[in-house]
């Protein structure tokens, strides 16, 4: 059990009614401790990203995704072709 102040609990008790206080408590739980995971990880790969491992980029991402994505609708076009023989 964890002591909880009053008003903290009347306002739960508001939101959700107060038969649902505990898995109100149990999701807040989950939710911030998948935020701290998350921050975690961030600050762990802070700095993996190497600008000369990705010269594809140099440009910036847009052309990279632009060309990317002109090869996918070839892509595409030449399996309906080749299906439709």
């Amino acid at each position: 059990m964890v002591p909880v102040p009053q008003r903290i609990a009347a306002a739960i008790d508001k939101i959700t009614g107060p038969k649902h206080r505990a898995r109100f408590v149990v999701e807040v739980l989950e939710t911030e401790l998948r935020r701290r995971e998350q921050l975690a990880a961030l600050e762990e790969s802070a700095g993996c990203w190497k600008d000369e491992n990705h010269p594809e980029l140099a440009n910036g991402p847009e052309p990279f995704i632009r060309d990317l994505r002109s090869r996918a609708v070839d892509r595409l076009q030449q399996m309906q072709h080749e299906t439709s023989e």
